[in-house]
């Protein structure tokens, strides 16, 4: 089979040419720039001003217009293509594409600013081809998917083929997640749409050249460019789809562990919780909830009876307790489990040369896979789901999806195993997400998955980092991994709290994964069973410190559910690196620790041991403020600051509102008929704004169906006196409420405060001052506070 080897040098602007490539003509036509040279056609398409698709068609070949990734259509824009004697220009409001005729080159500017080029663009060679770039030799670069290595990426060269790595700890060159992707500090980006396993080499040679290769497919990538990183990542996910809103639960504290054995167990883990009013909203099974052992079983993907007497009543059970249940399925098929034989008579897994189901072993047992590229293989699959969803199941856990092992003389209906085998866990999440939208269109999904490719968070997959090590090395990679697939559009990528990998015991490391977890997309402790991962089976003093993690996870449900509604609204991580704000500053773009959480919030996590102090920056743009203490920090200081056993490091940008609810013992309890509004005033902030979104948490689209309501918070501050007014944008088709609101001013010391007019009645503590507002439905409170 052929290699198609993907060469970009990342060099200044000066180069020989492929003299062998002449430009023979170009047409310009339905706003597709074809360009024929003599040893093939460029096909060259603006899909909007900030994103351009480039395809090379070899002689003798066919264009392929299937792309996995992208689902944009082009926007109907003024881009125009202008000639001269010695070359052609595609023109948009930001990038420009030159294409100088001799000799043959291809450029992309992004308002006048270089981007990076084509030196010998397309070559073919014995085992090979190749394009070649010029770029800029400055720039450090990002992407790839998930792995541990440092933010700036450089230096790499990666495998492009999703692999499990077990037990791993500070670094990880490859892993479950590989993405072609590639982000730049120019801020532009370069997507290699294919979907094929491969190599990207990020200058391993340090000779300025990043290379992509592939063993087949598509030659074609899109250049994509923002004025900022948000506006980078957002017109990335315009490019392949945003992330649905989640269900709210789904921001709860999971219980899980490999795993519960029993129906029993599972109740019992859940009365634990409840027993000691410690927050949970789902419970996961691991994959003993089709079979006793961990070999031989799976594949089964049915209850076993012995072990789960009466599942729908146990799932019906938890439901009125207000907590989901969530089941793990795998896509193989043993030979030894009870399905293989219907799964061989419908003819619905992966085959040999001969047409046979292929087989081959692994760990747990001899297999097979679902082919969910053959139409009967994806519906077959997909009515395993529909049983369990109809029992009350309200979340799936697809697991080894990369797939695991998958050897290449494996068939499918899409092609052989290593041409499919990076978009297989992506078409598994499609298969789910489809099969919701038909079935069950009221509901949204929960697909926790290990495996993906470009585009996979417009099914709903929520990603995780794999089988970490239970250790502090662990802990260390995560921050990196998370705002990395972060970038790349994939925003609720998230991590085992606590580590799985080893039996090692240790409380401190524990507690200090879970107060990062507070301000991670997805708040789910689990590990191997030789040391409980649940809060509820911890010793009486880990379990009360654990607890107050989790509790602050659920006070802080409305702002993190906002932060939801942004990714799905415009694709903004949640979790953020601080370069996004100081993308010049290179100290930062090496900072792989610190993150903002939304807008709000600065988090420095703790990941070594006895740490009792520790070094932080806090960025420029703003004055921040301890979330515990109050103590404030000047914007563009270092300062060491201490730290507590009960906590991690979290400070609040100045100027912030913070919307916040008491503690609920899960999100059935939800409600914003009472809510707190943070707001942490500095006087240097002279208009701050903030809002909070609202939906019943469950419909798909709400927003889009006008089933929502936005509470927006504005302030106005002029050296003297402060107004806080609040004002609600309400869906066509949905019934606001009247709400209490207790506004909680920090850093003020006030002399008056008017409600609507009214002289108010004020109580204060240190500093903080805390104001009771009911907020009839219809109308728009003001706070006047004079100081």
């Amino acid at each position: 089979m052929k290699k198609i080897l993907f060469l970009l040098l990342i060099t200044s602007i000066t180069f020989a040419q492929n003299a062998n490539r002449n430009y023979l003509s170009h047409t310009w036509k339905n706003n597709l720039l074809e360009v024929k040279t003599s040893d093939g056609t460029y096909r060259i398409k603006a899909y909007s001003n900030k994103i351009v698709e480039t395809s090379f068609i070899p002689n003798g070949e066919v264009f392929n217009p299937n792309s996995h990734a992208v689902i944009k259509t082009q926007e109907k824009i003024n881009a125009t293509v202008s000639k001269t004697n010695s070359s052609i220009s595609l023109v948009t409001n930001n990038i420009t594409v030159v294409i100088n005729k001799s000799p043959f080159r291809i450029t992309y500017s992004n308002q006048g600013k270089v981007l990076l080029s084509e030196k010998n663009g397309y070559i073919k060679k014995d085992s090979t081809e190749i394009l070649q770039f010029n770029l800029d030799n400055s720039e450090m670069l990002f992407g790839g998917g998930a792995r541990a290595l440092g933010m700036n990426r450089r230096g790499n060269r990666l495998a492009l083929y999703n692999r499990a790595h077990y037990g791993y700890e500070t670094r990880a060159e490859l892993m479950n997640f590989c993405i072609p992707l590639v982000l730049s500090s120019k801020l532009y980006a370069v997507h290699f749409d294919n979907g094929a396993i491969g190599h990207l080499d990020l200058d391993s040679k340090k000779n300025n050249t990043l290379e992509y290769e592939t063993i087949s497919g598509r030659k074609t990538y899109q250049v994509i460019v923002g004025d900022t990183w948000e506006d980078l990542i957002s017109n990335y996910t315009d490019l392949t789809g945003k992330q649905p809103m989640p269900a709210r639960w789904t921001l709860g504290n999971f219980s899980s562990r490999f795993g519960y054995h029993t129906q029993e167990e599972v109740e019992k883990t859940i009365n634990r919780f409840q027993s000691d009013n410690i927050p949970v909203d789902a419970i996961i099974l691991d994959l003993y909830w089709f079979g006793k052992e961990v070999k031989g079983t799976m594949g089964n993907l049915d209850w076993d009876k012995d072990q789960f007497p009466n599942p729908e009543k146990m799932i019906a059970d938890l439901k009125a307790k207000g907590v989901k249940t969530v089941l793990i399925t795998e896509p193989f098929i043993l030979t030894t489990s009870s399905k293989w034989q219907e799964a061989v008579d419908k003819k619905v897994l992966v085959t040999d040369k001969s047409g046979k189901p292929a087989t081959w072993d692994f760990y747990f047992g001899n297999t097979s896979v679902v082919d969910i590229f053959n139409p009967e293989g994806n519906q077959w699959f997909w009515n395993v789901y529909k049983r369990l969803i109809n029992q009350g199941v309200g979340g799936m856990w697809g697991d080894l999806g990369e797939p695991e092992v998958f050897p290449s003389k494996v068939f499918t209906a899409a092609g052989k195993a290593d041409e499919v085998h990076n978009i297989y866990g992506h078409h598994w999440a499609k298969l789910i997400a489809d099969g919701y939208q038909k079935d069950f269109p009221n509901q949204r999904p929960f697909i926790l998955m290990r495996a993906g490719y470009s585009g996979s968070q417009r099914f709903g997959m929520m990603p995780w980092s794999g089988d970490v090590s239970r250790s502090w090395g662990g802990l260390q990679s995560q921050m990196e991994i998370a705002m990395q697939m972060g970038m790349q559009g994939m925003a609720y990528m998230h991590s085992d709290l606590g580590g799985f990998a080893g039996d090692y015991f240790d409380n401190e490391l524990y507690l200090r994964w879970l107060q990062y977890g507070v301000f991670n997309p997805i708040f789910r402790p689990h590990a191997q069973e030789d040391v409980a991962s649940e809060v509820a089976y911890k010793d009486v003093h880990t379990k009360a410190k654990a607890k107050k993690a989790v509790e602050l996870r659920y006070q802080l449900l409305p702002y993190n559910y906002t932060l939801a509604f942004d990714n799905n609204q415009i694709g903004t991580p949640l979790m953020r690196p601080l370069f996004f704000e100081e993308p010049t500053n290179e100290k930062l773009l090496n900072e792989k620790e610190s993150y903002f959480w939304g807008n709000a919030f600065l988090i420095k996590p703790i990941t070594k041991a006895g740490v009792m102090s520790t070094e932080i920056y806090f960025p420029k743009s703003n004055n921040w403020f301890d979330f515990y203490t109050g103590k404030k920090y000047t914007a563009g200081s270092t300062e060491t600051v201490a730290v507590a056993e009960t906590s991690i490091p979290t400070f609040v940008r100045g100027g912030s509102f913070v919307p916040m609810i008491e503690t609920i013992q899960n999100t059935s309890k939800y409600s914003l008929e009472n809510f707190n509004l943070h707001f942490y005033f500095d006087d240097s902030v002279k208009t701050s704004t903030g809002k909070v979104y609202n939906d019943n948490g469950e419909t798909p689209n709400a927003f889009e169906k006008g089933q929502f309501e936005i509470l927006n918070f504005k302030g106005n501050s002029n050296g003297k006196e402060l107004i806080i007014k609040l004002s609600t944008t309400v869906g066509k088709n949905y019934i606001t409420t009247d709400k209490n609101v207790s506004v909680m001013v920090h850093n003020i010391k006030a002399k008056r405060i008017f409600v609507n007019g009214q002289e108010t009645v004020f109580k204060t503590n240190n500093e903080t001052l805390s104001i009771p507002i009911t907020w009839k439905k219809g109308t728009t409170p003001e706070i006047k506070i004079e100081y």
